[in-house]
């Protein structure tokens, strides 16, 4: 049926066809292919990458809030520290006056005196 030639031309043909799809694949199919990945491989880049942001604003906006809350209990030590000092202080001075009248003294210290005393 078929000669010893016919074979060779046969198979001289499917591995010319095999070298034609190959140099094709190589041209056109596997770059667009390879492009096809990298863009995949973007999209997941940067949507990791845009995770990674919020999650470091969380962290810092519950840094920021904690830092907050931290300084208002320190503002509001200050301030009872402050106000006890204050407390303490005119009691020592009613305490002063107080004796000084038992004693029928007078205190020549005015009451503006006292306030620049208090500021100062």
């Amino acid at each position: 049926m078929f000669g010893i030639l016919d074979y060779l031309k046969l198979g001289a043909g499917v591995a010319g066809g095999l070298m034609l799809y190959h140099v094709y694949a190589l041209a056109i199919g596997y770059p667009s292919a390879a492009r096809e990945a990298r863009a995949g491989y973007v999209l997941v880049a940067e949507k990791t990458a845009a995770e990674a942001k919020a999650a470091e604003m969380l962290r810092q906006r519950n840094a920021a809030a904690q830092a907050t809350e931290e300084h208002r209990k320190r503002l509001e030590a200050a301030q009872a520290a402050e106000q006890a000092a204050k407390d303490t202080l005119e009691s020592e001075i009613s305490n002063y006056e107080r004796t000084l009248s038992e004693k029928n003294r007078a205190c020549a210290i005015t009451a503006a005196d006292r306030d620049w005393l208090l500021h100062h």
